[in-house]
């Protein structure tokens, strides 16, 4: 008998009689059980050094303008165009290349949910977010949320989005630590994250 066979055998016999079938996981995450609290939202994405933006659904344009303007941006297609104000230059992103979006100053995109309880807001690639890639390389995200998009805990923001799609979890911009524990940010993504909280739709 040689090394494999004996640590097989060992762990064989450690498990002992195993069912021949699959067992079923249970999948009934335990939600929240709370209201989203959006104060609770803006304290955690701020502590994460994000800057939040609270406005009236007329507003975006200006909030925009005040972050980006006079900059080229990148856009999902499907972004709602009257977000954006005159003084950016927006690029819709039509399968631009890495060079192409890596070469824009900012991007602006909606969100799908976000989560109160870990300060994270969660992209699902729906037309007016766009591909993963235009919310990594700028240096600048402007992300428009709804209130109502806002939910207590990961459960919940689970409940909401479809497993499938590719889903991109923010929580602030992008940071790392170096070997003596100092804070880097936009090493692997934006610089500057910006949240545009608007009232519910």
């Amino acid at each position: 008998m040689n090394s494999r066979q004996l640590v097989l055998g060992r762990i064989r016999a450690a498990l002992g009689d195993t069912p021949a079938t699959p067992v079923d996981v249970p999948r009934e995450y335990r939600p929240a059980g709370s209201a989203a609290d959006l104060d609770l939202l803006v304290h955690r994405l701020t502590d994460y050094r994000a800057i939040v933006h609270r406005c009236a659904g007329g507003e975006v344009a200006q909030v925009i303008g005040r972050i980006l303007g006079g900059r080229r941006i990148v856009i999902p297609p499907g972004l709602p165009r009257h977000w954006l104000p005159d003084s950016v230059a927006a690029v819709i992103d039509e399968n631009l290349t890495v060079e192409q979006i890596a070469a824009v100053d900012g991007v602006v995109t909606a969100a799908a949910v976000a989560v109160a309880e870990t300060g994270t807001v969660v992209l699902d690639a729906a037309p007016d977010q766009g591909r993963r890639i235009i919310s990594l390389l700028p240096d600048v995200h402007v992300c428009v949320l709804r209130a109502d998009q806002v939910v207590a805990g990961v459960p919940d923001a689970l409940a909401r989005v479809a497993p499938h799609r590719p889903l991109t979890w923010i929580s602030g911009p992008s940071a790392t630590s170096d070997i003596e524990l100092n804070r880097v940010e936009g090493v692997h993504g934006p610089r500057q994250l910006h949240v545009v909280v608007l009232p519910p739709a």
